[in-house]
């Protein structure tokens, strides 16, 4: 096969992707291998390829290739999320814009329209990871909405309530006005604002006198119950028992009294409002106040609202603060500051609300999960430090509100036949919810049309913590083959940002339903984030388009430049050079095959120098083979492509292909050909996890291979032996090597000119590396002294000296003149260390560490003094 003369990404990938595709090489079944299984965070059906997935789903796939070649059975079970707030927003959006109000269709008909829509663009991000070259078992791709796992999160949900985990109750729940659903705890983003604290006079009934209250929401007004002062407060002695008059709506309610309420904040006396507060809901359950919600779903007020009815509470927090100040009411206002709550998903401003509502009982659930992090460490987060996260939130878990009020979700198995609020049975259909029906009330003339099923949805989160095991079919049907074989799955890749919504509940589920584990390990990744440590965001514009990358870089580039910057639990700051510098090591090992297929080969004897610098070259592979286990070991991804880059970069293309070189128009001999091509053959082995494309398309040039040997499923390289002596003499080696170079540099003295270099060897090195040194430094013959040698330019590796004799070859005049504005420039130097070093106080109070640089210094300037005078004095 010719080889061209440039790599080219476009041509390759999707050539590549497809002949992987066609032969089944991602496909996995239950064998007598060991199993190595992966589950995707499932993005949301609505998603586009982003940054973030670009990382986590890179680091996936370097996982599970590097399991494939490992000879493990890699199964890689891709996803989507039908998430069920924004899927939802998403359709009625849609449906506003051809003039359809989803308040107009039935279910079913809103359903269908669901359905389209997903169908039409769910499976748009699949398609974007596939460009990015993951290796998904694609056939087993699921969906948290397809049948199988609606009957899975249903079957949960009876069995929970059956263990009377599950329970209905009238709480305070947090309202998202705009998807006019409840969230969770979790879903609510807690961000600071600035408002205003406003001051408001309330008449006392029956008197001239006034109270004050501060409150920054003035239109709650129109749902007070009481007023609250603090028993202990003298300031409010005489107001005990008194009732006050409510402004606008002229309410009596009465003043109580309560140690809840704070004598320093605002004023001392606290309105109550029990529906629009937790905590006020707290204290008018306990004092027995009246309840009033002025507000509709949407946000906007009710009848309770008066003239303001219809209107958004925010327009009637400026209208009624302006009505306020006409009547007198409005006292003051002060700047504020306050946590303001806001739903993760829309945005919008979180309303506390109470309604009816489904809650799955936390507390007995999450204590397996919390040992098998913390105790048993029979799970292990990565890097350790999320482990206080966890800590902190299974220990105050709360119960779930797993309810939500949308249509688009595993609708809520539970069957009202009556209007009691205990009038309802809980099954997996009709027919059996019409039999429980009949038995709890005692009514056998029930028919299916008496039952209404509740109206309500799921949270998303609901049907996702089943996700290991329902992928592998282990709630349906839990002894089956693949979830015995599969799960618990090896290792899950995700964002610390879900750690609670998602990590902890999964391992909840999976001690509950299999009393197992879910997975091994939690990588987390880091926020990746522009140069300016901002999140990438639509919103910023400072997000680029991830397809683009991968059209400008290639997958490869990008999937480099990705994890270049990628150290476990830390944001990474993405820069599109990173991308470039990955496009860059794409071309290097193109380029070095290129050079190295050019060759002509022959079977001539094989050179001293080429024989040591492969022998060399294994045992540095077999070196970083060490160093890349121990990095995968501990999930440092990107640790461990810096290991392969440095190895292919510096210790093959840099030196060995230079070391084995054959002279110009010379040709190569056949051993160190046939070794050459061996030891890049390992490379490719230990670079396809991280760049697949490439590598694929490069050993498939090597020679021609069938299906069964395609580099995908090649085998991973073993350790072999490591020769520590040669590595240093090696290391030894390349410092002569850069000394002679720099002369050649610092003199202008073009390599086809020979040099002589004379050894002072007091480092005892040995000699068998003096072959590779001159073939690259062309230096024709190197000699070991006893004494100095006049007349040469010198230079040091460690107790070594080395001399090149300078003869002919360059101005002794000038020479002179340069090493002495050099000498002088490093005495100075050397002064202000040893001035520094002396100053008392700087040595007893700075670090250990700073003092033993400056120590360091001071010993270089002088080996350097030293090794310049003797140059001087040679030349003169």
């Amino acid at each position: 096969m010719e080889i061209p003369s440039k790599y080219n990404p476009q041509s390759t990938e999707s050539q590549w992707y497809e002949y992987w595709m066609k032969n089944g090489y991602f496909h996995s079944v239950p064998d007598d291998r060991e199993p190595y299984s992966i589950v995707i965070p499932p993005p949301n059906v609505t998603g586009i390829l982003h940054m973030g997935h670009m990382l986590n789903n890179t680091i996936q796939d370097v996982l599970i290739r590097r399991a494939r070649l490992l000879g493990k059975n890699a199964c890689w079970v891709p996803g989507t999320d039908h998430a069920s707030i924004a899927t939802e927003a998403k359709v009625v959006a849609k449906l506003k814009e051809q003039g359809i109000n989803k308040n107009d269709l039935t279910r079913e008909e809103f359903l269908k329209h669901a359905w389209d829509w997903t169908h039409q663009y769910g499976g748009i991000i699949l398609e974007q990871l596939k460009k990015l070259g993951c290796s998904c078992d694609w056939d087993r791709t699921a969906f948290t909405m397809d049948q199988e796992r609606y009957d899975s999160v249903i079957k949960v949900f009876i069995d929970l309530y059956n263990k009377e985990l599950i329970y209905r109750g009238y709480r305070m729940v947090n309202w998202d006005p705009e998807a006019q659903t409840t969230l969770s705890d979790e879903e609510v983003v807690y961000e600071e604002k600035q408002g205003l604290l406003y001051y408001l006079s309330y008449a006392i009934e029956g008197s001239d006198e006034k109270v004050t209250i501060a409150t920054t929401r003035p239109e709650t007004i129109l749902g007070d119950t009481a007023i609250c002062i603090n028993p202990n407060d003298e300031r409010f002695t005489h107001l005990k028992g008194k009732n006050v008059i409510v402004p606008i709506c002229n309410r009596v309610i009465p003043i109580i009294e309560d140690e809840y309420v704070d004598v320093e904040f605002g004023t001392g006396c606290l309105k109550v409002t029990p529906a629009h507060d937790i905590n006020d809901k707290a204290l008018g359950e306990k004092h027995n106040l009246e309840t009033i919600d002025i507000f509709n779903d949407d946000a906007t007020l009710n009848s309770f609202g008066m003239h303001y009815e219809g209107k958004d509470r925010f327009v009637v927090r400026r209208e009624i603060s302006k009505e306020l100040e006409e009547k007198g009411i409005l006292v003051k206002t002060e700047t504020h500051i306050n946590k303001v709550g806001t739903s993760e998903r829309t945005k919008a401003v979180i309303e506390p609300k109470l309604s009816d509502q489904w809650f799955l009982k936390m507390e007995d659930l999450a204590k397996p999960a919390l040992e098998a992090v913390l105790e048993s460490g029979d799970v292990k987060l990565h890097p350790k430090k999320f482990e206080n996260t966890y800590r902190h939130w299974m220990e105050n878990v709360r119960d779930w509100n797993i309810s939500r009020q949308l249509w688009w979700g595993q609708q809520i198995p539970a069957f009202y036949f009556g209007d009691g609020q205990e009038d309802f049975v809980v099954a997996a259909n009709l027919k059996e919810a019409l039999e429980l029906a009949k038995e709890k009330s005692g009514n056998s003339d029930l028919q299916e049309s008496d039952l209404r099923q509740d109206a309500d949805v799921l949270d998303t989160w609901f049907s996702s913590w089943l996700w290991p095991m329902s992928v592998f079919g282990g709630i349906m049907d839990p002894d089956n083959e693949e979830v015995n074989y599969y799960y618990p799955t090896n290792d899950l890749v995700t964002g610390p940002d879900i750690l609670f919504f998602w990590v902890a509940r999964m391992i909840v589920a999976g001690y509950e339903f299999r009393g197992k584990k879910p997975f091994e390990n939690v990588y987390f990744t880091g926020l990746v984030r522009d140069k300016q440590r901002r999140k990438m965001s639509k919103s910023l514009g400072n997000s680029p388009d991830a397809l683009k990358l991968i059209e400008d870089y290639g997958a490869d580039g990008v999937r480099v430049g990705l994890l270049l910057s990628s150290a476990a639990g830390n944001d990474l700051m993405f820069d599109e050079d990173l991308c470039q510098q990955g496009k860059n090591f794409a071309n290097k090992i193109w380029n070095g095959f290129r050079l190295v297929k050019g060759w002509e080969v022959a079977d001539i004897p094989q050179p001293e120098a080429s024989k040591l610098g492969l022998e060399w070259y294994e045992s540095k592979l077999n070196k970083t083979l060490v160093e890349i286990e121990d990095h995968f070991s501990k999930f440092r991804i990107s640790d461990a492509l810096m290991s392969i880059y440095k190895l292919v970069w510096d210790d093959y293309s840099s030196s060995l292909l230079e070391i084995i070189k054959p002279a110009y128009q010379q040709p190569i001999d056949k051993i160190t050909f046939d070794k050459v091509i061996q030891l890049f053959e390992q490379n490719l082995k230990l670079l396809h996890p991280f760049m697949p494309f490439l590598t694929e398309e490069v050993w498939q040039h090597i020679s021609k291979r069938n299906e069964s040997e395609a580099l995908v499923i090649a085998k991973w390289p073993t350790i072999g032996k490591i020769d520590e002596q040669l590595l240093e003499e090696f290391d030894f080696a390349a410092e002569v090597i850069a000394g002679i170079r720099t002369i050649r540099k610092n003199k202008n003295i073009p390599m086809k000119e020979a040099l002589e270099l004379s050894v002072l060897n007091a480092e005892k090195v040995s000699d068998r590396f003096d072959v590779v040194i001159s073939k690259l430094t062309n230096v024709s013959d190197i000699a070991y002294t006893e004494v100095q040698l006049e007349g040469a330019l010198t230079f040091r590796v460690k107790s070594n000296e080395y001399f090149v004799p300078m003869e002919g070859a360059i101005d002794i005049e000038a020479e002179i003149v340069k090493i002495n504005e050099e000498l002088k420039y490093t005495k100075g130097f050397l002064q202000s260390v040893q001035k520094k070093l002396s100053n008392e106080r700087f040595v007893n109070n700075a670090p250990e560490k700073v003092i033993a640089i400056e120590r360091q210094k001071l010993a270089d300037a002088e080996a350097k003094i030293e090794t310049l005078e003797k140059s001087l004095a040679s030349l003169g």
